[in-house]
């Protein structure tokens, strides 16, 4: 029995989670919060490293002030495909950019031009997504950057904290899968990739597993932060995904999830990677799981849209999301639908317009008010879901029973009944700090205190409560897909 700590990292904010393990139940305790953002300079975009790790120090020191017991590990998660790079000396070079950046989309169309469309994917198993590391290194070969040129190590974004918590070089599995780099079979680095690319396999870290030692936090950091003892730093589900769907409180593998935040990753779990054309055209991805496992599951655009939307709105009048809600129940049902996951809304600007353009464009009534356009969002996102639902049951060729709705966006109670209604399946929603929760269980896990993930399943439901949602006016959701698709046909978007 003891104490741990969960460094979990969005693409918004991030909070480092003390979580208190009794032998039966896990309960949680935010030290401290504060924002992951990136910034423009110029034509690029760039994570405030030295800014998040000041953050996670000032969590240590706020775990320090309120006990003097020791702490038993650290484990830290974030968003996928960033990386840092590191100098022949171990110095960090440059601020990592974030994907987001437009170099991104120029290294796909590049990579793609020369080797086709299908080549990472057959070799990796992960969906052709433009903000893969697989694309951000090859725009750098391509452009001769000179930071590639002076790196001695790649790390990627979880790791590189670690690697200054402990200055441990490695890359922990469940990351490297979103790289689009890791050899589906062999689970290591893709040696053709590595051609393909023109780097060194030097260059890349060895991949470690979660649920392993990374190494133990420097002197200087317990010194500084007034910790008691040294803790060790254990490799964690690094990637927020995995460590959100081993939190998952499913009773039986029959289940599909969402991991629900800025971005929706919707999938299930496999024992082996999925290979298809099929799954190649639903741009569905093999990411790994903390067990060494696979998660078939596609990306969605999530809340992404809607928070856009929300900041926009803000700079007039500050909205609550309960305020959305009561202008959402006042919008008709059904009128307009998007393609959440058109290239138009990948950028944050001018969200609202551009969702009216969109509709234009395909010849729907055109949403005026913040009602009419929040329910837009909210009912395509949910059409969204069920295509991607479809596309699971289809992959696994029989149906499943019930979807498991973790994380922030497992809040929202109107997303919820609506995905509920839109794929006539249960909703189980909850626990809302899924990526903590399963972070700190496998850090549980690594010190021994359970010994599978039927037992760290079982202690999350001990812990934690979570809210039904039963499917209602499944015949309307039915006959609204069909329109659904043909919009989105019609467009011709993205997704």
């Amino acid at each position: 029995m003891g104490n741990y700590i969960a460094v979990d990292l969005g693409a918004s904010n991030g909070r480092t989670m003390l979580g208190r393990f009794d032998g039966k139940k896990i309960t949680l305790q935010e030290l401290n919060r504060f924002e992951t953002h990136y910034t423009r300079i110029n034509d690029a975009y760039y994570w405030d490293l030295i800014g998040i790790y000041k953050n996670i120090l000032e969590g240590l020191r706020a775990y320090a002030k309120q006990t003097a017991e020791p702490l038993l590990g650290i484990g830290i998660d974030t968003w996928g495909c960033d990386f840092g790079l590191i100098d022949r000396q171990g110095k960090l070079i440059g601020y990592p950019r974030a994907y987001r950046d437009p170099r991104s989309r120029r290294g796909m169309k590049a990579f793609h031009a020369r080797y086709g469309e299908k080549t990472a994917f057959e070799l990796t198993g992960i969906a052709n997504l433009e903000f893969n590391t697989l694309y951000q290194l090859y725009d750098m070969v391509q452009t001769n950057d000179p930071q590639l040129l002076a790196a001695e190590k790649l790390l990627l974004m979880a790791d590189l904290l670690g690697y200054l918590l402990t200055g441990q070089i490695s890359n922990e599995y469940t990351f490297a899968t979103t790289t689009q780099m890791l050899d589906k079979d062999t689970g290591t680095w893709s040696k053709e990739l590595i051609g393909m690319l023109g780097i060194s396999e030097e260059l890349l870290a060895p991949i470690r597993m979660s649920g392993t030692l990374k190494g133990q936090l420097f002197d200087f950091i317990k010194e500084d932060t007034g910790l008691r003892n040294i803790p060790p730093v254990f490799n964690v589900g690094s990637h927020d995904t995995a460590s959100a769907v081993a939190s998952v409180p499913a009773r039986n593998d029959n289940f599909a999830f969402i991991s629900s935040g800025t971005w929706s990753l919707i999938g299930m779990l496999s024992d082996k990677a999925i290979i298809s054309d099929e799954f190649f055209v639903r741009r569905f991805s093999n990411e790994g799981t903390v067990d060494g496992a696979y998660r078939p599951l596609r990306n969605i655009m999530g809340l992404w849209v809607i928070q856009n939307c929300k900041r926009q709105w803000d700079r007039e009048q500050k909205l609550s999301w309960k305020d959305i809600d009561v202008l959402v129940d006042k919008a008709p049902a059904f009128r307009s639908f998007i393609d959440i996951n058109a290239h138009q809304f990948f950028d944050a600007d001018n969200m609202t317009q551009k969702i009216q353009e969109f509709c234009k464009a395909t010849g729907q009534p055109v949403p005026q008010t913040k009602g009419e356009i929040a329910r837009t969002v909210y009912e395509s996102l949910a059409m969204s879901y069920r295509e991607a639902f479809e596309g699971l049951e289809q992959i696994k060729g029989g149906r499943i029973d019930v979807l498991h709705i973790v994380g922030g966006g497992s809040r929202n109670i109107l997303l919820n009944q609506i995905t509920a209604d839109a794929i006539n399946r249960p909703v189980i929603a909850g626990p809302d700090e899924a990526t903590a929760i399963g972070n700190l269980m496998v850090q549980v896990k690594a010190a021994g205190e359970v010994s599978s993930a039927d037992e760290m399943r079982q202690v999350i439901r001990e812990s934690f409560d979570v809210e039904v949602y039963e499917p209602r006016n499944t015949e309307v959701w039915d006959e609204q897909y069909q329109r659904y698709l043909k919009i989105k046909a019609m467009a011709g978007a993205g997704s």
